[in-house]
C-alpha cells in the first residue's frame, strides 16, 4: 500500500505546482534570507584577541536578529563583555572571556513577514591540556609476562601526537615485542630484564597550540626467572627457561568489534597481542583480498586504508601467531555518510494566491537522516497541518493564501551530522513594477553591443516587449536584437541606424507598466600603434608607444592608463619621477631591474576600452654569486662552491675566480681561474706558503658583474717550488763573455722562504762537467769564455723546503766577434742589361765567429761607356740574409762599367771584402723622350720638336715616329710610322696629312738594341682656306721665324738644365714608389720598393735583402731623386710573381719574359744615377 501512496504524491506534485523560483528584488517586500553565518564546530583559542560570531541577512523590511545559546534565548547586547555589530546580527567576543561563552549558538533573522534560521554553531574553547598530577607506584612484572604502560593522554586541539621517551628525552625503542598503540599506551608482549627502568615518560604534543605535556615518569621492574644464586646466563639457561604462551590480544578486547566511519575517512584497525615467543600479526579480509591501498604499520600491528568507500566495507580479520598457537579478532567495518541533499536544498518560491505550493526536502545519508520541519524557526502549528499535507520529506500548501507566506526550515540529521535549509515561500499577486529608471540614455560604439535594462517584478511574472518609439515597430525577432529573461534588450553589432528611443512594456494579469530609453552610437576606441616588446640595458631609457583613435565626442571621458603586471604605473611630471607619458608614449628613465615586467596600456572612454601589452626585459650584468663555501681543504688545494646570482636575462658565460694574499701584495685581487658558466664549484690549485681569500664574479654578454664577498682565509703549507725560471736568454755582448738572464719567479710562486737559483753550465760537445753557481738575482755573466762556442745551461729554483723540478737544458753561445775571412771565387753573370747574378764560395763557418747574418754585395758604377772619361763612382750595396752562395743584383744601368765586392757579416759586424770584380753592361733601349711639341700646323703637315732622352743607355741611332688619325668618336685609324735617322735630329716636318684632322703622335728614341718607350701627343691640321691665309701672313712676317727659333732654343736649354740637375746623384726622395706591377714598367723609379730594416732583421731573416751606399749592413740603391734616403729590398721581388729557382737565384721581375734564351731589355728598368 505504501508504493501507490508515494506514486500519488509524485503525480500531485507534478500536476498542481505552479509556484516559481523567481528572485524577488529588494525593492519589493520579502522574507529574510541569511547570506552569511558562522557554521559547524569552530575552535577559538583564548590567546586570540577576539572571535567573531557572524550572522548577516537580507530582506524587506530590513531584518532584525536574535540568538539562542544551548537552546535558550541569548541577547549579546545585554552583556558588556560582548560587542555587537551594527550592520548585521553578529557579535564579537573578547579573547580573555572566550572560555565563558562556550556552547551551541543559533541565529534568527526576522521581519514582519517571517523568520530565517541559521545552522547551529558549536564554539569550542580548548583549555591547555594537562596530565593529572599523580604518584605512580612501580609496576612489577615477571619476566616473559605481558605488561601495559598506560598513557591516558589529555584531550586537546587536534592533531595530537604521542611519544614515549626517557627523562633524558631518549626515545624508548620499539619493535615486534614493544610498541605503542593508537590509544597512546605502551604494550610489552613479553617483558625481559632490560625493560626495567625508572623513567618511562609519555609525552603528548599538540602542534596547533605548540604545546607538549609530559606524564609523571613510570617505573617498571622485571623480575628475573633465574634462581637467586645463578651467576651467569649460560647456567640459567640450563636451569630454567621462559615457558611458551599462546597469544592473546591486549587490544582490542574480545573476539569481534564493530567499526563505523564516514566515507572518505582513513580506516585504522589495530591488533596488539601478547605471548611467548612474541606473536606475529597477519591481516586479511574475509571473502576477498585486501584493497590495494592497504598499508600495514607498527611492525604489522596496525592496518590503515585511506579514503574508505562503500566497496571497502566487510569483515577484516587479524591473526596473532607464535609457535604455541594463535589468537583471532574480527572487525565488522561499516562505511557511512553524513546527510546531504539528494536533489539540492529546498528552493524558495513565489506563488499566486489560490495555488498549491509544494516544498520538497529530500536528503540522503547512512544511517538514513531524520527530517524535521519548522516554520519561521518554530515547529509546525496545528492550524497549518490542518490546511496542508505534511509528508516525511514534503509539505503541500493547498489553496495558498498570503498568510501562508513564511520561511520554512528543513533539517536532516543522522549521527554523523546535520544539514539545514531555509525556503522562502511568498504567496502574492502584484501588477508589474519596473525597477529600472526611465528616460535612461545608453551609449554604444559602432560594432559593439549595448544592453537596455528593464528590470521588472510582478506576480504572476510579467511578459516584456520592446519597440521603437519613432516607428512603433516591435524589435523582437529582428536581426541583432534580443530580449533576455530579465527583460533587458540587447542590440548586437550596433550601427548608426540604431540611434533613437525605445519603449519597454511589461504586462501581467494584474496590469501594465512601461519606460522609455534612448540609444546613441559612437565610433569605437582603437589602439592603432600598440607597444612592442623591448629588451633594454639597465641604466638606459625605454619608450613604449601607445597611439589611440577614439570618438571625439567622448574626449571628456577619455583616459589612457599604463599598468605594469596589473598595478598602475606611477606616472608624474616631476624631476624625481622616472615615469612620464608624452602623447601616449610611456617613457621610463634610467631603467632598473624593478622595471621588468608586462606593461599594458588601456584606452578607456565611457563606452568602451581597448588594451595592448608588451613585455620589457631588462638586460644587466649578473648579480654577484652568493653563499661562497670552502670545502675539501688540502695542503695545496681547496674546493670553492657558490650559488650563482641572478643572470638578468643574459646567460652567464663564465665565472672568474680571484684571490688576494696578505703577504706579498695585500689588498690586491688577482685572477686565479676561469670557470664555465654552467658550473658552480671548482677545485682551486694553489701556491704554497700563502694566506688566501677568494671571491668571484660572473660574466655574461652584457659585461662583468660585481664581485662576491670574500671567503674566509685559507692558508697553504710551505713547499718546494713548483717551477723553474722561464725565458732563459743567453747573449754575448763581448767576445770572451757569456751573459745569462731569465725571468724570475713571481713572489707568489716562491712556495716558501729563502728562494734562490742554481745556475749550471758546460760546453757542448766536449767532455766538460757542469759548473754551478747559487744566485739570488736573475742574471749572471760567465767570464773568459772562448769566442762563440756552444754551451748547455739549466737553471733550477729552490727554497728552504727543497728543490724545484728538474730543469730543462737550453743551448746558447758565448760572445761573438767579427768574421775573419772574405768570400772567394766571386763571379758575375749578366742576366740582362739591368740584372746581374753574383756567385761566390761560402766562407768557412769557423771564420764567421758568430751567428751567420748573411752577405753584403757592394758595387760601384764607375762611368758610362758613352762618357768613359767622366768618372762617376756611384756606390750601391745590398744585404742578403742567410748562408748563401749566389744572389741577384737588380737596378744596373745599361752601357756602364761596374766594380763589385762581397763580404760576410754577423751580429758583431762585417768581415773583410772579397777581391773586386769589374764588368760592363751592354747597351739597352733609351728612356722616353722628355718633351714632344707640335707646332706650325698646316692643312697637310705638322712640325714636331722634341728633346733627346736623358739616358740613351747606348749610342742613339735615331727615332721612331708613329701616328694615326682619330675621328670624332675617338676611334683611331691605321698606325703609320716614320724612321728618323741621326742621333742629333730634334725636329721633323710630318707631311702627307689630311686637312682639318686630329692625329695621335708617338715618338721613341732608338739604339741598336731597339726603341724605348714612346711619348704621345695629339695635334690637328688646319682647313685648306685657313692654312693659305696663315701661310701668306706668316711667310711675309720675319718675326715669326725668329720667335720659333727662340722657342726651340729655350726648350733645349730647359732640357739641358734638367739633365744636369738630375745627374747630380742622390737617393730616392719623398713618398716611396708604388709596389711592383705584375709586369715590369718602363719607369725605373717604379721598379723597386722602399725598405729600411734594422740590424736585427738583417741578421735573422733569410727572406730579405738590403743595399746601401754607405753602411755595410744598411744600404740603398741610388736612383733618380734628391734629398732624403730610401732603401730597396729584394723581399718585394720574392713576394711578387718573381721566384727563386732551385739554386737560389732570383728570376722573374727583373729578368722579364725570356724568349729563346734572350732577355727583352725593353722591359727591364735600371736605377738612374750620376
Amino acid at each position: 500500500m505504501r508504493l501507490p501512496w508515494r506514486l500519488g504524491l509524485a503525480l500531485l506534485l507534478a500536476l498542481t505546482s505552479r509556484a516559481t523560483g523567481q528572485d524577488i528584488p529588494l525593492e519589493v517586500e520579502q522574507l529574510p534570507t541569511i547570506t552569511a553565518q558562522t557554521s559547524g564546530s569552530v575552535i577559538a583559542f583564548p590567546v586570540e584577541d577576539t572571535f567573531t560570531m557572524r550572522c548577516e541577512a537580507k530582506g524587506n523590511p530590513t531584518p532584525k536578529y536574535r540568538w539562542t545559546k544551548d537552546g535558550q534565548d541569548f541577547d549579546p547586547s545585554q552583556d558588556s563583555r560582548i560587542k555587537t555589530e551594527e550592520d548585521s546580527g553578529g557579535f564579537v567576543l573578547q579573547g580573555k572571556y572566550l572560555t565563558l561563552f562556550q556552547g551551541r549558538y543559533r541565529c534568527y533573522a526576522y521581519n514582519k513577514l517571517g523568520t530565517a534560521m541559521s545552522e547551529e554553531t558549536q564554539l569550542i574553547v580548548p583549555a591547555v591540556p594537562k596530565f593529572p598530577k599523580e604518584k605512580l607506584k612501580p609496576i612489577e612484572v615477571v619476566e616473559g609476562q605481558p605488561v601495559v604502560l598506560k598513557c591516558d593522554p589529555p584531550e586537546g586541539v587536534p592533531p595530537r601526537q604521542i611519544y614515549w621517551m626517557s627523562i633524558g628525552l631518549q626515545h624508548i625503542g620499539q619493535d615486534e615485542r614493544v610498541s605503542m598503540g593508537i590509544d597512546g599506551n605502551l604494550y610489552f608482549s613479553n617483558a625481559v630484564e632490560k625493560d626495567s627502568r625508572k623513567d618511562y615518560c609519555c609525552f603528548a604534543a599538540f602542534s596547533a597550540i605548540r604545546t607538549i605535556v609530559q606524564k609523571t615518569a613510570m617505573s617498571m621492574i622485571v623480575k628475573s626467572l633465574k634462581p637467586d644464586g645463578q651467576l651467569n646466563d649460560t647456567e640459567a639457561g640450563e636451569a630454567i627457561s621462559t615457558p611458551g604462551r599462546i597469544p592473546s590480544l591486549l587490544t582490542p578486547p574480545g573476539v569481534q568489534s564493530e567499526v563505523h566511519l564516514v566515507k572518505g575517512e582513513e580506516l585504522e584497525l589495530e591488533c596488539i597481542a601478547e605471548g611467548f615467543p612474541t606473536p606475529v600479526v597477519e591481516w586479511l579480509k574475509l571473502g576477498e583480498k585486501l584493497p590495494m591501498r592497504t598499508n600495514v604499520k607498527n611492525y604489522g600491528k596496525l592496518l590503515t586504508i585511506p579514503g574508505m568507500a562503500e566497496e571497502d566495507e566487510g569483515k577484516y580479520v587479524c591473526k596473532a601467531r607464535n609457535s604455541v598457537g594463535e589468537a583471532v579478532h574480527y572487525f565488522d567495518v561499516l562505511v557511512e555518510e553524513p546527510p546531504s541533499w539528494l536533489s539540492g536544498a529546498p528552493k524558495s518560491q513565489l506563488a499566486l494566491i489560490g495555488e498549491d505550493v509544494h516544498i520538497k526536502c529530500t536528503a540522503t545519508g547512512k544511517p538514513k537522516p531524520a527530517i524535521v520541519w519548522r516554520r519561521n524557526g518554530q515547529p509546525l502549528d496545528d492550524a497549518l497541518i490542518t490546511r496542508s499535507q505534511v509528508f516525511e520529506d514534503t509539505i503541500v500548501l493547498h489553496n495558498a493564501r498570503p498568510e501562508d507566506s513564511a520561511v520554512y526550515q528543513c533539517e536532516a540529521s543522522n549521527r554523523h551530522g546535520t544539514i539545514l535549509a531555509n525556503a522562502n515561500i511568498m504567496v502574492m499577486n502584484m501588477p508589474p513594477v519596473i525597477l529600472s529608471k526611465g528616460y535612461q540614455e545608453y551609449g554604444a560604439v559602432r560594432g559593439g553591443d549595448v544592453v537596455l535594462v528593464c528590470t521588472v517584478f510582478g506576480s504572476p511574472p510579467p511578459s516584456i516587449s520592446w519597440k521603437r518609439l519613432d516607428t512603433g515597430a516591435a524589435v523582437e525577432g529582428r536581426e541583432r536584437f534580443s530580449i533576455s529573461q530579465n527583460g533587458s534588450l540587447t542590440i548586437n553589432r550596433a550601427k548608426k541606424d540604431d540611434i533613437g528611443e525605445y519603449v519597454c512594456l511589461a504586462t501581467n494579469t494584474e496590469g501594465t507598466s512601461a519606460i522609455t530609453a534612448s540609444v546613441e552610437v559612437k565610433e569605437p576606441t582603437r589602439i592603432v600603434q600598440p607597444p612592442k616588446d623591448l629588451e633594454v640595458l639597465c641604466g638606459t631609457n625605454a619608450k613604449l608607444e601607445c597611439q589611440v583613435e577614439y570618438d571625439i565626442t567622448l574626449m571628456r571621458d577619455y583616459k589612457l592608463v599604463w599598468t605594469k603586471d596589473g598595478k598602475r604605473v606611477p606616472v608624474a611630471f616631476t624631476e624625481e619621477s622616472r615615469y612620464f607619458v608624452d602623447y601616449g608614449t610611456l617613457n621610463i628613465v634610467n631603467v632598473n631591474q624593478s622595471d621588468e615586467g608586462r606593461y599594458t596600456c588601456t584606452a578607456t572612454t565611457s563606452l568602451d576600452q581597448d588594451t595592448a601589452s608588451a613585455t620589457v626585459t631588462v638586460l644587466d650584468v649578473p648579480d654577484a654569486p652568493e653563499d661562497l663555501e670552502l670545502s675539501e681543504r688540502k695542503t695545496r688545494s681547496v674546493r670553492l662552491t657558490w650559488v650563482p646570482g641572478n643572470e638578468h636575462n643574459s646567460s652567464v658565460s663564465e665565472f672568474v675566480v680571484e684571490y688576494e694574499e696578505n703577504q706579498w701584495v695585500p689588498g690586491k685581487w688577482r685572477q686565479l681561474q676561469r670557470v664555465p658558466g654552467n658550473q658552480a664549484t671548482v677545485v682551486l690549485e694553489l701556491q704554497g706558503h700563502l694566506n688566501y681569500q677568494f671571491r668571484l664574479y660572473a660574466v655574461n654578454a652584457i659585461g662583468e658583474g660585481p664581485p662576491s664577498g670574500p671567503t674566509e682565509r685559507f692558508k697553504t703549507f710551505p713547499a718546494a717550488p713548483d717551477k723553474n725560471p722561464e725565458n732563459i736568454r743567453i747573449q754575448g755582448h763581448l767576445p770572451h763573455q757569456m751573459d745569462i738572464s731569465w725571468d724570475p719567479l713571481l713572489p707568489v710562486e716562491h712556495n716558501g722562504p729563502g728562494l734562490e737559483y742554481k745556475l749550471s753550465y758546460r760546453r757542448l760537445g766536449v767532455e766538460d762537467g757542469w759548473r754551478e753557481h747559487l744566485v739570488k738575482r736573475h742574471s749572471f755573466s760567465v767570464k773568459d769564455t772562448p769566442t762563440f762556442v756552444p754551451y748547455e745551461i739549466k737553471i733550477q729554483s729552490r727554497n728552504s723546503h727543497g728543490w724545484g723540478p728538474e730543469p730543462k737544458v737550453v743551448t746558447g753561445y758565448s760572445g761573438e766577434d767579427v768574421p775573419t775571412a772574405a768570400p772567394r771565387d766571386v763571379a758575375v753573370e749578366l742576366v740582362n742589361t739591368t740584372l746581374l747574378r753574383v756567385s761566390w764560395s761560402r766562407v768557412p763557418q769557423a771564420t764567421v765567429r758568430g751567428h751567420m747574418g748573411g752577405y753584403n754585395v757592394h758595387w760601384t758604377r764607375r762611368w758610362s761607356l758613352l762618357q768613359p772619361d767622366r768618372l762617376q763612382e756611384e756606390k750601391y750595396s745590398l744585404s742578403f740574409p742567410g748562408n748563401r752562395s749566389h744572389v741577384l743584383v737588380p737596378g744596373l744601368r745599361p752601357y756602364s762599367e761596374y766594380r763589385l765586392t762581397v763580404n760576410v757579416f754577423n751580429r758583431k759586424g762585417n768581415g773583410p771584402s772579397s777581391d773586386p770584380v769589374t764588368f760592363q753592361t751592354p747597351e739597352g733601349v733609351p728612356e722616353q723622350v722628355p718633351i714632344l711639341t707640335a707646332s706650325n700646323a698646316q692643312s697637310d703637315c705638322i712640325t714636331l720638336v722634341w728633346a733627346p732622352p736623358f739616358q740613351a743607355h747606348g749610342i742613339l741611332t735615331g727615332y721612331l715616329l708613329q701616328y694615326q688619325p682619330v675621328n670624332e668618336t675617338l676611334d683611331v685609324g691605321d698606325l703609320r710610322e716614320v724612321k728618323i735617322s741621326g742621333s742629333d735630329t730634334t725636329q721633323w716636318l710630318l707631311r702627307g696629312l689630311q686637312g682639318a684632322s686630329l692625329y695621335r703622335l708617338h715618338l721613341s728614341a732608338c739604339t741598336q738594341e731597339g726603341c724605348g718607350p714612346a711619348l704621345s701627343q695629339e695635334a690637328s691640321t688646319l682647313t685648306l682656306a685657313r692654312s693659305a691665309g696663315l701661310q701668306d701672313t706668316i711667310s711675309t712676317q720675319g718675326w715669326f721665324i725668329g720667335v720659333m727659333c727662340a722657342v726651340a732654343f729655350l726648350t733645349l736649354a730647359a732640357l739641358a738644365a734638367c739633365f744636369v740637375h738630375r745627374n747630380k746623384g742622390g737617393k730616392y726622395a719623398g713618398t716611396p714608389p708604388p709596389p711592383l706591377p705584375d709586369m715590369p714598367s718602363s719607369d725605373p723609379v717604379k721598379e723597386k720598393e722602399d725598405l729600411n730594416p734594422d740590424e736585427e732583421s738583417q741578421g735573422g731573416n733569410e727572406d730579405t735583402c738590403e743595399y746601401s751606399d754607405k753602411e755595410p749592413l744598411k744600404g740603398s740603391l741610388h736612383s733618380l731623386g734628391g734629398g732624403g734616403g730610401s732603401e730597396d729590398s729584394l723581399v718585394d721581388y720574392a713576394d711578387g710573381e718573381g721566384t727563386f729557382d732551385e739554386d737560389g737565384s732570383f728570376i722573374g721581375v727583373y729578368s722579364g719574359h725570356k724568349q729563346r734564351g734572350s732577355v727583352d731589355e725593353a722591359d727591364v728598368e735600371a736605377p738612374v744615377s750620376t
